[in-house]
């Protein structure tokens, strides 16, 4: 009965700020490694940012200036801050659960995403 479900999508300008929530239930994101991934248009998915158990945090060095992953565990959910957003940040935006640590690259559950549109 693992769900994820994302908000916060839709179109911005260049240089605009957008916030994605990802509601989780089932699991808890305090005891997860969490990630955001996204699809850009004619690329393949690609890790965007990580939040292990432990609290440590990596972020994509193509993005790593502008994002930021953050989880509040009252609300059982993770969130994707995204500042000076480009045109090339285009794409789907999924959050998903890992295991207990991030080692393995082991992603079992994903939300169904949600569309990010960064206009020039």
């Amino acid at each position: 009965q693992v769900q994820l479900v994302e908000s916060g999508g839709g179109s911005v300008q260049a240089g605009g700020s957008l916030r994605l929530s990802c509601s989780v239930s089932g699991v808890n994101v305090s005891s997860r490694c969490m990630g955001w991934f996204r699809q850009r248009p004619g690329k393949n998915r690609e890790g965007v940012a990580q939040l292990n158990s432990d609290g440590r945090t990596v972020i994509h060095d193509r993005v790593e200036d502008r994002f930021a992953i953050s989880k509040d565990n009252a609300k059982n959910a993770l969130y994707l801050q995204m500042n000076s957003l480009k045109p090339e940040d285009t794409g789907i935006y999924t959050c998903a659960a890992g295991g207990e640590t991030c080692r393995g690259g082991y992603w079992p559950h994903w939300g169904q995403g949600t569309q990010v549109t960064v206009s020039s």
